[in-house]
């Protein structure tokens, strides 16, 4: 098998992200992958804790 053509059980072949919120590795999730530039929370509870800490 050709390993370096993406996942296939590779996971630190994935990219990750640390989440604005609990400095938490996020690893990609096919979910994201549209809008993977966007992506800066690891849950909706991080999202919703960070907003609130800015009021």
């Amino acid at each position: 098998m050709n390993e370096s053509r993406g996942h296939k059980g590779n996971k630190r072949a994935l990219l990750c992200k640390i989440c604005a919120a609990c400095g938490r590795t996020m690893t990609w999730r096919r979910a994201w992958a549209k809008s993977w530039a966007e992506v800066r929370y690891c849950s909706d509870r991080c999202r919703r804790r960070r907003l609130q800490m800015r009021r």
